[in-house]
């Protein structure tokens, strides 16, 4: 990534350095000793016109005459016109006036420069080391204005003499100054020079890192699209989204911005038209409920994407012409892959999914999904709480339970827990005694069905595992889970269990579910009535089928996807904030997604109850169950919204 502002306007390098020789002409403030003349004055005056204009090459004319007619400032204007050259990407044709140069005779922010243009000269003659040497300079201080144009150049010459970690930590240090396709761009390249590196090395530096480094988010970022799995600790919630407003009865929080116009993508038609019609029930029913709040509200105007990726490009470029300034939307993951792979997207995004090809947000964008992936990773930070550090991980074939599965593990191994063994139901069977006994439990909880094996129970005291600091750990759905249980149980088996939201079927079943009594899940708050403010689950459900069962997740989903759109830019703007939704707390990390924490639940006589304390729970529902510990619950058979959606 070059900052050239000549080639694209918007570019945060150019202004500040054209503006800066301007001024310096503008206003007399000509380096050196003797005072410049009104002639002199009228002339670098007119030369900076020149260059804010757009004609360089005339400036850089108009500079070097002027270098000619004053020579007491004559490096300070060959300095401007090597800048005016560099402005029109001819970095060569300034050469020979930098060539006349002596640093000696420059003063203030003119040495920097010079140095600047001579690294860029440098990187243009494959002379990374000049380049280097003349970026890295401890003695030499660098104005603010000049500091990315500093660092871009350092990052190159650190890339192109190979090293890479520290082409990627210097564009780091100029993430956060740089906007729109500068930003998306920088952000590439960081990724790029990272996954230079091989694996181990990045793992190595990774596990070297404190919380709060600012590589290691970019480290974890880089391992993830090598598909590597990484720990992701869930996030610190500080504070909810702003504080209430005064105004005329409105319930409008600090940081409330909503568009005028926004655009749903979402498919209508097609092999995802069910999942789409309980997510756009959803985003209705919160933006209906906005209007018994008062809240200013936005236009919405829906697109039917289909079952196309293409589709979705026209949907969202269609709605782009039509004026929209917020797009929700689309809803599969190859759809949003397709939609950030454009150059640019003239419209902001709140797409409805990550992409399938592991890539950072596009410009202005954000993503929002039901990730296994967060599930599998809050699952291991609430066994490490509960004090258990050895795992047994028992999943299905499914995708979402091996992607569950993988942060899971990533997660426990960070937090100092391992995972003692590891099996995969078979598909179709209904006897898990075999798979059961292959799991070498500990001492004391082998299955019955069997003698223990020596071997087994060895192999378990060797690895430490004691029955007081081990659990399981399921990613399945319910019908699997029910089948499982009980075998083990009947095996004597008697560790606690902790599932993803898959293992729960959305509504209660208490003679099916009887069988996963005492299993722990990670699930959408609004399920259970536990996240106060927002409408109550069985009311809707009781009016709109798309609300029940194993469609709910999806319809809290649409939910979310609404009351997210007048905080997005807060979200990304306040680390730390999030929205109470009724997916869960939902909170936007430094890229741009939209993470959520879940809460807990429990089974109790076949019911699924929220655990105490996993959220607010002043206006939770009372347990049917007078047992002391309530519980979450879990996701469905279908497919968990957009996270599954391919």
């Amino acid at each position: 990534m070059r900052l050239r502002p000549v080639i694209r306007p918007s570019l945060p390098a150019l202004g500040p350095i054209l503006l800066l020789a301007g001024a310096l002409a503008l206003s007399g403030c000509v380096p050196g000793s003797t005072k410049p003349s009104p002639a002199e004055l009228n002339a670098a005056d007119s030369a900076a016109a020149l260059a804010q204009q757009g004609r360089f090459d005339q400036a850089a004319q108009a500079y070097l005459a002027m270098a000619s007619q004053y020579g007491g400032h004559a490096d300070h204007y060959r300095v401007l016109a090597a800048e005016a050259w560099r402005e029109e990407g001819r970095i060569e044709a300034a050469a020979p006036t930098l060539a006349q140069i002596k640093r000696a005779n420059l003063q203030g922010d003119d040495a920097v420069r010079f140095d600047l243009l001579r690294a860029d000269l440098a990187l243009r003659h494959h002379d990374a080391a000049t380049a280097l040497r003349l970026t890295t300079q401890p003695t030499v201080a660098v104005p603010g204005v000049l500091q990315l144009r500093l660092f871009e150049l350092r990052a190159r010459a650190q890339a192109a003499t190979g090293d890479h970690w520290g082409a990627a930590r210097t564009r780091v240090q100029m993430d956060d100054d740089l906007h729109g396709l500068d930003r998306a761009e920088n952000r590439k390249q960081i990724i790029a020079q990272l996954t230079r590196l091989d694996v181990a090395a990045l793992k190595q530096r990774a596990a070297a890192m404190k919380p709060g480094d600012r590589m290691l988010p970019w480290t974890d970022e880089a391992l993830s699209q090598r598909g590597i799995a990484v720990a992701q600790p869930t996030p610190a919630l500080q504070q909810p989204v702003g504080t209430l407003l005064p105004g005329a009865q409105a319930d409008v929080r600090e940081g409330y911005k909503m568009p005028a116009h926004v655009a749903l993508l979402l498919p209508e038609s097609g092999v995802y038209a069910a999942a789409g019609n309980a997510i756009r029930e959803g985003f209705f029913a919160a933006y209906a409920e906005d209007a018994r709040t008062h809240a200013p509200r936005a236009s919405v105007r829906i697109y039917d994407t289909g079952s196309s990726d293409d589709g979705a490009l026209k949907a969202y470029q269609q709605a782009a012409g039509d004026g929209a300034q917020l797009v929700v939307g689309p809803l599969t993951r190859g759809a949003v892959a397709t939609l950030f792979a454009q150059a640019k997207l003239p419209v902001p995004v709140l797409a409805l999914n990550h992409p399938d090809n592991r890539q950072l947000p596009a410009t202005d964008a954000s993503e929002f999904g039901l990730l296994p992936e967060s599930e599998g990773a809050q699952a291991a930070d609430h066994m490490i709480e509960r004090g258990l550090h050895q795992a047994y991980v028992v999943i299905s074939g499914d995708d979402f339970a091996q992607r569950a599965a993988n942060a899971f593990k990533a997660e426990l191994l960070a937090r100092g827990g391992s995972v003692t063994g590891m099996a995969t139901l078979p598909a179709g069977a209904n006897n898990y005694a075999s798979l059961i006994a292959s799991l070498h439990l500990p001492a004391g909880a082998a299955p019955a069905a069997t003698t223990p094996a020596p071997a087994a129970s060895t192999a378990a005291d060797a690895a430490g595992v004691s029955g007081n600091d081990a659990g399981i750990f399921i990613s399945m759905r319910p019908g699997q889970a029910r089948l499982l249980l009980p075998q083990l149980q009947i095996a004597k088996i008697t560790l606690p269990v902790f599932g993803t939201s898959h293992v729960y079927a959305g509504s209660d079943n208490p003679t099916a579910d009887g069988d996963l009594n005492g299993v722990e899940f990670c699930d959408a708050p609004w399920l259970f009535d536990a996240q106060p403010g927002l409408p109550r689950h069985d009311d809707i459900a009781t009016l709109l089928p798309s609300a029940r069962d194993g469609n709910a997740r999806l319809f809290a989903f649409g939910m979310d996807a609404w009351n997210l759109v007048p905080y997005l830019d807060w979200l990304r703007d306040h680390p730390g904030s999030y929205l109470p939704g009724a997916t869960g707390q939902l909170t936007a990390d430094q890229f741009g997604r939209i993470r959520r924490v879940l809460i807990w639940a429990k089974f109790q006589n076949g019911l699924a109850r929220p655990l105490s304390g996993s959220l607010q729970v002043d206006d939770l529902p009372t347990p049917a169950s007078s047992a002391p510990a309530p519980a979450p619950a879990g996701s469905s058979e279908q497919p968990a919204a957009s996270s599954s959606t391919h």
